[in-house]
């Protein structure tokens, strides 16, 4: 599986553990609430899904079964829901407690922070920590790529590494604000023991339901 068809599994799941969802609704969310997602397609969904599905992480209702039993106005077909089952549940806790490189890089902590309200302390910290190494990492060989390219290039390219630079540093100095909220006990979502603030997690958005993935 490719690092992005992982972190895809991930949101889905991480989705439907909030509710169930037809297929529309779960790409709107998905492009609204976890910005990595913005431009992915149909075509990215759609056999995730099935992958999900196979898995027996998913399974497939028929929603408006209310109206089934009314004489059909037109020809618009039931929509199908996604849920996710016992197993899927615990394909989810077990992607969310993984705290290895992949939770740290660019593709994948975005969606992850996304979930933090689901996630454990303890878990929060290591993915926390292990993102803002990676970014003074990568904040270092910019500087020293800079330092050796001044005198180089042009003054276009030298703001743009300049800008480059400094996004990272803001990121760093987020980073280090939300890890000392966590070490002082200010951080909210699941403690060491599972429980959850019931309040946290990913935003709601309204959802179009004039359509749907089938």
């Amino acid at each position: 599986m490719s690092r992005r068809s992982g972190v895809l599994e991930f949101a889905v799941l991480g989705l439907l553990r909030e509710s169930p969802m037809h297929g529309y609704e779960l790409r709107k969310r998905l492009n609204t609430s976890l910005g990595f997602f913005r431009a992915f397609s149909y075509g990215s969904l759609y056999p995730c899904l099935k992958e999900l599905l196979r898995q027996g992480w998913l399974v497939e209702e028929q929603s408006g079964a209310a109206e089934e039993s009314r004489p059909a106005l037109t020809g618009r077909r039931a929509r199908i829901v996604y849920r996710l089952t016992a197993e899927g549940k615990e394909r989810f806790e077990e992607l969310l407690d993984q705290t290895g490189p992949d939770a740290w890089e660019d593709e994948h902590f975005g969606v992850r922070f996304a979930f933090f309200g689901q996630t454990s302390r303890d878990v929060r910290m290591r993915v926390l920590e292990g993102r803002r190494s990676r970014l003074e990492e990568r904040l270092a060989t910019m500087r020293a790529s800079l330092a050796r390219t001044r005198e180089k290039v042009d003054a276009y390219t030298l703001e743009l590494q300049r800008h480059g630079m400094e996004s990272v540093e803001r990121e760093v100095r987020w980073l280090n604000e939300l890890i000392e909220s966590e070490r002082e006990g200010r951080g909210e979502g699941r403690d060491h023991s599972g429980s959850e603030n019931p309040e946290v997690g990913v935003e709601q958005n309204d959802t179009d339901r004039n359509t749907d993935i089938t």
